[in-house]
């Protein structure tokens, strides 16, 4: 990876009015084309699994030890390799899906979860009373209770970064190019142009769950129908300390 990101990432990934492989557009990119409205691409080819992005998003957010706002699950898979079965390493990144429709916002008793107009879902941590009504209804194990602030915690896409014009974390840190953050409204960005270049190469655009009816933001290339939907058996997660982080 070149230590000078390309003018196009510096100048801040864009994106997509949608593409998708039976994905329909969210109804907000439709509808106001002027203002942002971001998403994240994740090529699980790309990811190796090094953890650049979890230790990334642990530094510039301050988290507390052993709490995660994204990393990637590693799972040992059963594959068929000319008529033997064989077992595989596979990679799943994962982080809030800032869902079109996401539960954890109708069952918070006091409105500390919420979504912004930019289509980020964040916590108004001065409103949470940590109840954990949110953790429990998110489809995909993507919040917590920060045992320091005992608040409701979570990936906001690093949305103090987006508001300076920077990107998230995770994406600035991934060695592989593995995430692709953009604006959905911008039809010339980087975001555009992968799910563009996915979509020749017949590559199926996917989300997680997608049977939840949540409508994630968070779009995935390469992605085993295995892991689509509900994940058999449990990850093994990486632990910082373990590690000397």
């Amino acid at each position: 990876m070149s230590d000078n990101p390309s003018p196009s990432r510096r100048a801040f990934l864009q994106a997509i009015p949608a593409i998708t492989a039976g994905l329909a557009l969210p109804a907000t990119a439709r509808a106001a084309p002027h203002k942002h409205h971001w998403a994240m691409l994740v090529d699980v080819r790309k990811c190796i699994g090094c953890q650049a992005c979890t230790v990334a998003c642990i530094m510039e957010n301050a988290l507390p030890e052993n709490s995660f706002r994204t990393l990637a699950s590693t799972y040992v898979v059963q594959q068929e390799t000319e008529g033997r079965t064989t077992a595989g390493t596979y990679m799943l990144p994962r982080l809030c899906n800032h869902c079109e429709n996401p539960p954890c916002v109708p069952v918070c008793p006091v409105g500390a979860t919420f979504k912004r107009d930019d289509g980020i879902v964040v916590v108004d941590g001065d409103r949470c009373v940590g109840c954990a009504y949110c953790v429990q209804a998110c489809p995909y194990d993507a919040r917590f209770i920060n045992h320091e602030t005992n608040k409701a915690d979570k990936c906001t896409f690093c949305a103090h970064r987006v508001d300076a014009g920077l990107l998230p974390a995770c994406v600035e840190t991934c060695v592989g190019g593995a995430r692709v953050f953009g604006d959905l409204n911008d039809a010339k960005g980087e975001l555009r142009r992968s799910l563009n270049a996915a979509k020749k190469n017949g590559d199926a655009i996917k989300v997680l769950k997608p049977e939840a009816g949540t409508r994630p933001n968070v779009f995935y290339v390469g992605l085993d129908d295995r892991f689509q939907g509900r994940v058999e058996g449990e990850a093994a997660l990486w632990q910082p300390t373990a590690h000397g982080v």
